[in-house]
């Protein structure tokens, strides 16, 4: 059996969607909207959280680190399906490609471990409000979001590596709108079955794990809402939870269902549907108005930061 020539293929074709002439513009015109309104009221969520002093907080902290990696997240995909969407060329060089996928698992695992270290944040915040501000140092905030990226930066790079160390000797037409590892994998010309198992694997420290640690510590914090006696107070306590829930769903599920199924399940239609429109787009869209535009403390500190109208006491 010959083997296949690793060099031969030195650019990949992006599908992308499959669309009428009429409904391209259509969407590119949604999702031209969509990115400039991420950019937008991520870039305004991050720019209040510095400005203002009242919000130099763990949990603030921790949102605007969660709204920086958004723009990233969104940044690395997005204006590239744009271009394609609007132009002829869907072509992506075999350099460019493996940069993208490094940055997006970078920044994907990233925010799937900064989840988790949200919850933490919640939880010492209800069960331990007396200590908190002892507990949740700047130092110690520090460190976990460090730990975050370097744990992103490792995983992502063993996810790269495995992934484009395999032989691509055609065809190179990749069924997806940019380069994601299920779908570029399709396309190698060699078993991928160490690959699935590889992806299975570290899927269980990159979102399961998280999620894992998520769940255990929200089953401690329901426990501690329940003890509260006021109705009131319990109201209080949770709803700082439901948007962190709410998020942590729309965002690893999908990415569990992406990166922990064998490849040989993945339908490529289903795929190019699922990741922009959950933990790639909408999530990014969402974050803010989920955790932060709608917080009384994030509109005091707009009307203070812009001078527009009496700031509420």
């Amino acid at each position: 059996m010959q083997e296949p020539n690793q060099s031969s293929v030195t650019e990949f074709v992006l599908l992308g969607f499959s669309l009428s002439p009429r409904t391209t513009p259509l969407l590119f015109s949604a999702f031209l909207i969509t990115y400039l309104l991420i950019i937008l009221s991520n870039g305004l969520v991050t720019i209040l959280i510095c400005l203002d002093s009242h919000l130099h907080t763990p949990m603030y902290f921790f949102i605007g680190i969660l709204s920086m990696l958004d723009v990233g997240y969104t940044t690395t995909t997005v204006p590239q399906m744009l271009a394609h969407l609007a132009s002829q060329m869907k072509t992506i060089s075999f350099a460019r490609c493996v940069a993208q996928m490094y940055i997006f698992l970078v920044l994907g695992i990233t925010e799937s471990w900064l989840f988790a270290i949200m919850s933490i944040d919640r939880y010492v915040a209800i069960c331990h409000p007396l200590r908190y501000k002892v507990i949740m140092s700047t130092w110690l905030c520090g460190v976990m979001v460090i730990f975050c990226g370097l744990w992103g930066v490792i995983a992502a790079l063993i996810y790269t590596v495995f992934a484009m160390h395999l032989p691509y000797c055609g065809p190179n037409k990749i069924n997806h709108f940019f380069c994601e590892v299920p779908a570029v994998l399709k396309l190698a010309c060699a078993d991928t079955s160490v690959n699935d198992r590889i992806d299975f694997i570290l899927g269980f420290s990159v979102i399961l794990v998280p999620l894992s640690l998520i769940l255990v510590i929200y089953v401690n914090i329901f426990i501690a809402i329940l003890r509260i006696r006021s109705a009131q107070g319990r109201l209080k306590a949770f709803s700082t939870c439901t948007s962190h829930i709410t998020v942590v769903t729309m965002f690893c599920v999908p990415a569990m269902v992406m990166y922990m199924r064998p490849g040989s399940e993945t339908s490529p239609e289903e795929d190019k549907k699922l990741a922009p429109l959950f933990y790639n787009v909408i999530s990014a869209f969402l974050n803010p108005i989920i955790y932060s535009l709608r917080n009384k403390d994030m509109k005091r500190a707009f009307l203070k930061v812009t001078g527009w109208g009496r700031v509420p006491e």
